[in-house]
């Protein structure tokens, strides 16, 4: 299942059913899982650990240094887990020992063309990345969020689960669970109902998150008074308290 033009290092290890397709190019310690696929002129460097049925679409760059001028050739990581899609032209990096040395992605996202990855990111589950959107070091993403073409996401900025960023989103701060933001700098555009509702949250939930928003954003209180009154509603609305939650970790505060 490997073509004739491809180069497969020795040292790299390949799982059953891998398709390797012209031209490609297998670094050393580049871990394929089971049914994964390669395809033309696609690159992986190593370290790299990638998981089980995964398709890397050809022109991507996966697992090459870091784009940060304090590397100096230290033996850092990217981990990737089980059914994404990368597709062509895609970056992704290993991490830095600035960090934890490790690059991390999830299972089952779809990245879509000329997306860029940066060292020391951690990438959940489900995610979408459209076309262009790119994520600088050290950026967080959570489950199921959206971001959409060229999405712009400054360094150690973490987005929350079920986020949504419209189309050039350019997200200096961290932006909350649920939350939908828009604009350069982004600002908060309400909450990802219809994401929301697609995963099958309960319609209560919904209403509540709503009802915390306006408090959040439209009430004119400022941030701590606002999680205060929220703090009522988390009681009884998990989704609520994981908002309050983020907001009260927030490194480099949010979008207001």
């Amino acid at each position: 299942m490997i073509d004739p033009t491809a180069q497969v290092d020795p040292a790299a290890t390949l799982g059953h059913n891998v398709r390797i397709g012209p031209y490609a190019i297998i670094g050393p310690h580049v871990e394929l899982g089971d049914d994964c696929e390669v395809g033309p002129h696609a690159t992986i460097f190593g370290p790299t650990r990638i998981g089980r049925g995964n398709r890397i679409f050809q022109f991507a760059s996966v697992g090459a240094e870091p784009q940060d001028k304090k590397f100096a050739g230290e033996e850092t990581l990217l981990e990737i887990g089980d059914g994404n899609t990368i597709r062509e032209f895609v970056t992704i990096n290993r991490g830095t020992v600035q960090d934890q040395g490790v690059t991390r992605i999830g299972n089952d996202n779809w990245i879509m063309a000329y997306v860029h990855i940066a060292h020391d990111c951690r990438v959940g589950h489900r995610i979408v990345f459209a076309n262009g959107a790119s994520l600088a070091g050290h950026v967080d993403v959570g489950d199921d969020a959206i971001l959409g073409g060229f999405s712009l996401v400054h360094q150690f900025c973490s987005i929350g689960a079920y986020c949504f960023s419209s189309m050039g989103s350019c997200i200096k701060q961290d932006v909350p669970p649920f939350v939908t933001v828009a604009g350069n700098p982004a600002t908060p555009h309400g909450v990802n109902s219809e994401g929301l509702r697609r995963q099958g949250f309960a319609r209560e939930d919904v209403h509540a998150l709503r009802r915390a928003y306006r408090m959040l954003y439209k009430s004119g209180l400022r941030l701590e008074p606002a999680l205060e009154q929220i703090d009522e509603l988390a009681a009884n609305h998990p989704p609520v308290a994981r908002l309050v939650a983020f907001i009260r970790d927030s490194r480099r505060g949010i979008v207001r």
